[in-house]
């Protein structure tokens, strides 16, 4: 497990020549040198472990974490290659918090990755974890415009998923101020720019209330969106800006007074 941890490929080899060594046997954490190697990205310990019968290429750790998912998130795309040229390897399986090897990439921001999994028929583009955030989500909400680009190119990717929350990617990327990410959900044809989470707050609010000024003023520019829609609380994207001091804000969303005529 050190040696593969390690990337000692020359120890591998040798410990790996004894009858007595056992390839798969895991830590107290449920994690096989595999595990290890492929987390860590050593491509050439990876081939070696995947050379023998006796080892299990989609063995969880205790957190069901397989080697491709601990590969995939920390980016590692030779070795996800080369997992995924086996046929006893599921690349769309999660982890214990229904996290799928998609998801951990989008959130990391590693496009390479991403595009290899997208490339397989058997891995779901738009699979949601056990909060409800599908991979676009993930991308949102860390700000990963490359990410975003290549799931909002897709045709089985919807943009207004929302999260067990009811947040949607597009609510993440507004309360985040994340004006690229905001400006490419904005260019979809089917986005909802309303769409309350389970609190009655929309994007705009959300936005308001965090002074993300850019992201106000681009989705005040649209015509499909309420701009005095309040949340369960009656709290408009206004009154949220007005209470934390969000003085660009608030002259965005304030409309406009009359000038009083002149009495002479």
């Amino acid at each position: 497990m050190w040696a593969a941890l390690n990337g000692q490929e020359e120890v591998v080899k040798i410990l790996l020549g004894r009858n007595d060594v056992n390839p798969d046997k895991p830590n107290v954490y449920c994690q096989t040198p595999l595990w290890g190697a492929a987390r860590n990205g050593h491509e050439g310990v990876v081939k070696i472990l995947l050379g023998r019968d006796d080892v299990n290429p989609d063995k969880p750790d205790i957190s069901s974490q397989t080697p491709l998912w601990g590969a995939a998130w920390n980016g590692h795309e030779g070795v996800v290659k080369i997992l995924l040229s086996r046929d006893d390897i599921n690349p769309d399986k999660p982890d214990m918090r229904g996290q799928s090897p998609l998801s951990r990439a989008a959130e990391n921001g590693h496009e390479g990755v991403v595009k290899i999994l997208l490339g397989r028929d058997d891995v779901n583009s738009d699979n949601p974890n056990q909060a409800g955030r599908t991979p676009l989500h993930c991308a949102a909400s860390s700000g990963h415009g490359g990410v975003m680009k290549i799931l909002l190119g897709r045709d089985d990717v919807n943009p207004n998923t929302p999260d067990m929350w009811g947040q949607t990617p597009l609510l993440h990327a507004g309360k985040g101020g994340d004006e690229e990410v905001v400006k490419m959900l904005l260019e979809q044809d089917d986005i909802n720019l309303d769409n309350p989470d389970k609190y009655g707050q929309t994007p705009l609010l959300c936005a308001a209330e965090n002074g993300h000024e850019g992201v106000v003023k681009m989705l005040l520019e649209r015509d499909d969106l309420n701009p005095d829609k309040p949340d369960k609380w009656g709290r408009t994207p206004l009154s949220c800006a007005t209470y934390y001091g969000r003085t660009a804000v608030i002259a965005l969303l304030q409309p406009p007074t009359s000038a009083t005529p002149s009495t002479g």
